[in-house]
């Protein structure tokens, strides 16, 4: 029999609670794994709640519909989502292979959850209960909202609300919309009735009674031209805030995608009720057998303390699903899950992790974020940090001090990334000090991404001068400290602007100073991104500057090799690389 601590996934569950019916069902592309990284742990939770019937249909058998029926019809809605990850970015590697393992699934066995599974899923749903309403969220949703590049068909493709038929989208992280959306269903309204939840997406065949909105060209003018795909682009980047966002509409044949303006940020209040849910903080038992689900290890005693990133990396997705306002919780929420993390019995004394997007960032303010929402044409932190942005190092100290004095907490580790480029002035220097001190497991993660100063510049982040001066500081620090600690360089080969020469450039920084990365990662031109754009138009969408893009996967091998020259298998790739540039006689420097 299944602990009651789970949310139902199955009759057996159903009958055990004394229900006939479920007013919501979630069905997601991951394993059940009910922890408050997982989103449909979260909405499920959130929702249960609220009073509401929640039940758990997780990586169903799609070949036919007979797996979706396992719960019956949900009273109001079915909730889909394909899981944590992009199914495509979830099934394939950026050379467009198969991964042979999935860490979201039991076992990790790769092939549990279909290509664009919310596609599938919600047809599935169609076949299985035709008439029945559906809300579609979750970051695939999220990141195909509008017409979109998609990198693994290598084409334009429509809104995904329309291809999936489902009722309505929810975008971001979905907790305010869902609600919203229940509590109206339960009051009677009708799901296709509902025109004005922020945050959400909708299609209608008729917009003349909409107000303040933005139409974007449409999907069969961005197919049609790469200009027009531009324009869309910076519309809908324009309006990609929760404050002065607006409507955007986008014709799709005879129909609008209307995207109504984002959620507005969570208060600390509502971010501290929603972490401090009744959270089984485990794998559904049904998968013990299979060793598990390998993804949850990894957060399994960590703690989520904000949302959110103010950096607004180029490739990143973060901005589009969490936005750039940061989220915090307070001190008090988050010593309160640190105490019920002791009280399992799978604790061994060590807080993972305490951190979020990105780790410094919490309790970061800025005092236009709850006026007039982030800058329109202003940057968080590059060039350099903005002057109005403030950072919570003191609270953070604070907290840190207060988890460490718990009883059973051995040690408080920060095991997210940091931005490395808040932590080279002066006053970062107590944060870096007691970081390094107390902090750091022996290893500390940050991302460079890349030397060339032109790729960077596209990235939207900092020079590798301000990288150099941290290696330096954080070098200094842990010398001062007696402790032998080091850097985990996250570096990305092949982003728009990138060429062999800049991928040499890197190569010959890291051959210089003994460094032989692991953390490579090739680029994916991810859905609505502004990388994406260029990689898609190889133009910057705002300027119109013609940018070089690799999108031979001959070149993206040599580039990747330039950068992991020491690795075994890779000399014939580096020679090929350094004869295309003619600097074959850079090989004994880069090889030996």
């Amino acid at each position: 029999m299944i602990p009651d601590k789970f949310l139902p996934t199955s009759k057996a569950d159903l009958d055990k609670r004394g229900w006939s019916e479920l007013d919501i069902i979630i069905v997601t592309g991951d394993a059940y794994v009910d922890h408050p990284s997982y989103a449909a742990a979260i909405i499920g939770r959130v929702l249960e709640s609220e009073g509401f019937k929640v039940g758990i249909i997780a990586q169903p058998e799609w070949k036919s519909a007979d797996d979706f029926k396992r719960l019956g019809r949900p009273k109001l809605f079915f909730g889909v989502t394909a899981g944590n990850l992009d199914s495509m970015v979830a099934n394939y590697t950026a050379n467009k292979m198969p991964r042979s393992s999935d860490d979201y699934s039991p076992g990790g066995k790769p092939g549990l959850r279909p290509d664009r599974a919310s596609i599938i899923y919600c047809n599935k749903i169609r076949e299985a209960f035709p008439g029945v309403s559906i809300v579609l969220g979750g970051i695939e949703a999220s990141l195909r909202r509008l017409a979109h590049y998609d990198y693994w068909s290598d084409k334009v493709r429509r809104s995904i609300l329309l291809d999936a038929k489902a009722d309505m989208l929810v975008y971001g992280m979905g907790e305010k919309q869902i609600f919203e959306i229940a509590r109206r269903l339960r009051c009677g309204e009708e799901l296709k009735a509902i025109d004005n939840v922020r945050g959400t997406v909708i299609a209608r065949n008729d917009i003349t009674t909409l107000k303040d909105f933005v139409e974007i060209p449409s999907f069969e003018e961005v197919l049609a031209g790469k200009e027009k795909f531009s324009e869309a682009f910076r519309a809908f980047y324009a309006e990609a805030d929760p404050v002065r966002g607006k409507t955007i509409v986008q014709r799709h044949e005879k129909r609008f995608v209307v995207q109504l303006p984002p959620a507005k940020p969570l208060s600390t209040d509502e971010m501290d009720r929603i972490y401090l849910l009744n959270y089984a903080c485990a794998w559904h038992p049904g998968y013990s057998k299979a060793g598990g689900v390998p993804g949850f290890e990894t957060v399994r005693n960590s703690i989520i303390s904000h949302r959110g990133c103010s950096g607004g990396c180029s490739f990143c997705t973060l901005c589009l699903h969490q936005g750039r306002i940061i989220q915090s919780r307070s001190e008090d929420s988050i010593v309160e899950e640190a105490k019920r993390l002791v009280k399992r019995r799978d604790f061994g004394g060590t807080i993972t992790d305490i951190g979020g997007p990105t780790a410094n960032l919490y309790r970061a303010e800025c005092p236009s974020w709850e006026k007039s929402g982030a800058c329109r044409n202003k940057k968080c932190l590059v060039p350099e940090k903005c002057k109005d942005l403030k950072l919570g190092y003191g609270p953070t100290l604070r907290l840190w001090k207060r988890l460490k004095g718990i009883p059973g907490v051995k040690h408080v580790f920060v095991g997210s990334g940091v931005r490395y480029d808040l932590l080279v002035d002066k006053d970062a220097d107590e944060y870096l000090r007691a970081l390094c001190s107390e902090r750091v497991s022996g290893q500390l993660k940050v991302a460079p991404e890349h030397c060339d100063y032109k790729v960077l510049e596209l990235m939207n982040k900092p020079s590798f001068k301000v990288y150099e001066k941290f290696v330096e500081k954080f070098s200094r620090i842990n010398k001062s400290l007696n402790k032998k600690q080091f850097l985990v360089s996250y570096f990305l080969s092949a982003h728009p602007g990138a060429d062999l020469e800049g991928a040499l450039e890197l190569a010959l920084y890291l051959a210089k100073n003994k460094i032989s990365p692991e953390q490579i990662q090739d680029y994916i031109p991810l859905p609505m991104t502004f990388s994406a754009a260029i990689y898609y138009t190889g133009k910057d969408p705002f300027t119109g500057r013609e940018i070089y893009v690799a999108r031979n996967p001959r070149e993206r091998k040599l580039q990747r090799a330039l950068i992991q020259s020491k690795q075994p298998g890779n000399k014939r790739y580096v020679l090929e690389a350094l004869k295309k540039l003619n600097k074959l006689y850079l090989a004994r420097k880069l090889l030996s």
